[in-house]
This record gives structure tokens, C-alpha cells and sequence, in this order.
């Protein structure tokens, strides 16, 4: 059994969950009015309070290490590495694009290709693609990158991809539906869920 305390601070609203193998057992959304500096550390205690767990019991540190807002980032990570070199505990790093494929792939069909957006602001996105496979849901060989990430003009990143893909998750994929609607018709748009449960249970598979 393993026990992961995972954090998410690529986007406003800050994420953190405590994951027993790959189930969530407590999850944490931080109000988008308050900065990550004002909520941390202070969100993890709360989560893992929620869980009914001492910090003492965590395994595992695993904090998203972006693409994302570099403030959110530094505090996140900085918060997490701390905590791990308090405890004596290992840390992983979970991209946010593999976090939310992970997500959108967790009930696709095996061969769909997943498009993983993230606002990158200035008419720009954060973005990468990859085809599901037939690994189990938040395994390493779930997802296989066939557009390695990039930072770019949306519309210029479709007209690089030679396939269009079959769902679209992230807040870039929500900042530019018209767009998507244009140039993938019958895509699926999917929102970008609380990433902090996600990226706990692709680090369990990681950290074996």
C-alpha cells in the first residue's frame, strides 16, 4: 500500500489530494481569491487531515511541475521538496499535460489520440498529444506521446498534427472551442478536473 500526497499549482485554483494507491481518499480545490503562498502549506495539512492520516504516514511526495504559471510552480514545488526532505520521503514530478491525458484517458477508447491544452496566455497554448493505450488507467503505458509539448499559436498546432484528435482536455482547450469546432468537428471538449487526485495516482505507478 502506498500513500501519496500529491499538489497541483499550474492553474489559479490549487489542487491537493492524499491518494491510497490509486484511489483518492481526500481531495482539496483552494479558492482562486487567495494566492498559493496564502494557502500553503496550510491546504496540505487540511487534506490530509481529511484522509484521516498523520503526515508521518505519507509515502510519497508528487507535485505537477508544470507547464503553468512559474509563481504557482516555485511554490509548489518548493512546498513539496520541503516537506520531503523533512519527512525523509521521495518526491515525484508529474508533467501537467501527462496529468490531464491521464484524466481524459481514464474511460477512452484504446488507440483515441488525446490533446492536452493549457493556456499559455498571449493567444498561446501549452499543448501535446498522445494515443491511449491499453495499459491500466494512470499507468505509465496508458498514455504514448506522439507530439512531444510545445508552446505555440493553437491553430498553427493543429495544422502541424497530421490526425486530429478525439477529445481535447485542458483550459486552452476551453479558451479556443471555436476554433476546435472549426478544424475538429466531433471532437469532445472535456474541462480540465482537479489535477492534485490525477497526478497522486500517475506517481504511484512512477515511484514503482
Amino acid at each position: 500500500r502506498m500513500r501519496v500526497l500529491a499538489l497541483d499549482t499550474t492553474a489559479r485554483a490549487l489542487s491537493a489530494a492524499v491518494v491510497e494507491d490509486h484511489d483518492v481518499r481526500a481531495e482539496r480545490v483552494g479558492d482562486t481569491l487567495r494566492s498559493h503562498a496564502e494557502r500553503l502549506p496550510g491546504a496540505l495539512f487540511e487534506v490530509v487531515a481529511d484522509a484521516k492520516i498523520e503526515l508521518a504516514a505519507i509515502d510519497l511526495f508528487a507535485v505537477a511541475a508544470g507547464p503553468g504559471s512559474f509563481t504557482g510552480l516555485r511554490i509548489g514545488i518548493a512546498t513539496m521538496q520541503g516537506l520531503a526532505f523533512v519527512t525523509g520521503k521521495r518526491i515525484v514530478a508529474v508533467s501537467a499535460l501527462d496529468a490531464l491525458a491521464h484524466a481524459a484517458a481514464h474511460d477512452a477508447v484504446e488507440g483515441s489520440l488525446v490533446a492536452a491544452w493549457i493556456d499559455a496566455h498571449r493567444r498561446d497554448v501549452f499543448a501535446a498529444l498522445y494515443r491511449v493505450g491499453a495499459a491500466a488507467p494512470f499507468s505509465r503505458g496508458r498514455i504514448v506521446a506522439v507530439d512531444a509539448a510545445s508552446v505555440g499559436d493553437p491553430a498553427a498546432i493543429l495544422a502541424r498534427w497530421k490526425t486530429v484528435p478525439d477529445v481535447f482536455i485542458g483550459s486552452g482547450a476551453q479558451q479556443y472551442l471555436d476554433l476546435i469546432a472549426a478544424r475538429a468537428p466531433g471532437a469532445r471538449v472535456l474541462d480540465a478536473p482537479p489535477l492534485a487526485g490525477v497526478v497522486g495516482r500517475v506517481a504511484v505507478d512512477c515511484a514503482r
